[in-house]
């Protein structure tokens, strides 16, 4: 897209956030004018005085061709929010990224995701409810998304791809930094069968302010949240708050009464997360329970022109009946009788509310 390097300039601009570039898009059309826009058209467009003030005294000392340059070294693509690439489900959320910054071999589609989250002191009963769960995830056709860190974060990005399966790491800091450091090689396996991601241009460090916004995106791209373990005090809270607030589900791993470790698991139980005792609790409360009778039928193929189209369609991630019907210019009536055939025979999956993904290894011709 000719107009990412403006994006990515005001993205590297302090303040300018969900708000403001809705400003300047409303107004300019896109952001190549308003990049170039004075002070008085900027004023026009909604922004306060300071705003601009912060515009101009950036514009001047930032350098498109060097920022781009930098990405495009780094290995880093930049998505932003108005890019086919950017995840549905991620626009879904009250305060989705301007861009997002992918450095990986797979771009987040966000189609059966689970973000598996918890304590940075895994005790040996985290790491193995943990390790066991994401197995079975992995093995059922579940992306896991998680945040590079110590403890549990770690330790299920480890067992995903122990497992076969791809897995995202959300950072709090540019894609350019590896935090903490002590996980670099883990990060470059979780390119090669996934992707790093961030909202936060290149060169940004790790703060301790970056890491709760950071959990909006682990849970805005996911279907729902698994805690396994965490304490009271755990940021794993944060991101099952934030995946409440987004409506999305929240799971947490019971544990003992008498361990701290999973004091903040246990209350969200107590609060109204499901509990999981195993993988059968995830699946069912998401839709999901018929994943892996459908992954392991190879060779399906489509029965018919129809067929054929939405699945092209679908190819992508998960679409609504409605965006399907625009999309193949097909009646509503046809496209809801076809896809409840599809989904009989395990073609096509509903993940609720009339949005339709492709089965995994179905040939869309």
């Amino acid at each position: 897209m000719s107009e990412v390097r403006y994006w990515v300039g005001f993205n590297v601009i302090p303040g300018i956030g969900r708000v403001r570039f809705g400003r300047l898009l409303s107004y300019f059309g896109g952001l190549e004018k308003a990049w170039c826009a004075d002070a008085a058209e900027l004023k026009a467009s909604g922004l306060d005085n300071k705003t601009i003030q912060t515009i101009t005294a950036w514009r001047s000392r930032i350098d498109l061709d060097a920022e781009m340059e930098k990405l495009e070294q780094s290995g880093v693509k930049a998505i932003p929010q108005n890019d086919p690439l950017f995840p549905p489900r991620l626009k879904e959320i009250y305060d989705p990224p301007p861009v997002l910054y992918v450095r990986g071999s797979v771009i987040p589609s966000g189609e059966w995701y689970l973000a598996v989250v918890g304590t940075r002191r895994a005790t040996m009963y985290g790491r193995e409810v943990t390790e066991r769960l994401v197995t079975d995830l992995v093995r059922s056709g579940i992306t896991i998304v998680s945040g590079l860190a110590r403890g549990i974060d770690t330790i299920a990005h480890r067992a995903a791809l122990a497992a076969g399966g791809k897995t995202f790491a959300v950072l709090a800091c540019g894609l350019d930094i590896i935090y903490p450091p002590e996980n670099q090689k883990l990060a470059e396996e979780i390119m090669a069968n996934g992707a790093l991601v961030s909202d936060y241009p290149i060169g940004v460090k790790p703060r301790a302010e970056h890491f709760p916004r950071r959990n909006r995106i682990m849970s805005g791209l996911a279907l729902g949240t698994l805690v396994t373990e965490a304490t009271e005090a755990s940021g794993a809270l944060i991101t099952a708050r934030m995946a409440l607030e987004q409506d999305r589900e929240v799971f947490a791993v019971p544990g003992s009464i008498l361990s701290i470790a999973s004091k903040g698991s246990n209350g969200l139980i107590r609060e109204g997360a499901k509990a999981v005792l195993g993988v059968e609790d995830i699946l069912e409360e998401l839709n999901l329970s018929a994943i892996p009778r459908q992954l392991s039928l190879e060779g399906l193929v489509p029965e018919n022109e129809t067929e054929s189209l939405l699945l092209k369609c679908l190819s992508e991630g998960p679409v609504h009946i409605d965006d399907l019907c625009r999309a193949c210019s097909l009646p509503v009536s046809t496209v809801s009788s076809t896809l409840t055939l599809m989904e009989l025979r395990g073609i096509v999956n509903q993940l609720g509310s009339m949005n339709y993904v492709a089965v995994r290894g179905v040939k869309s011709s």
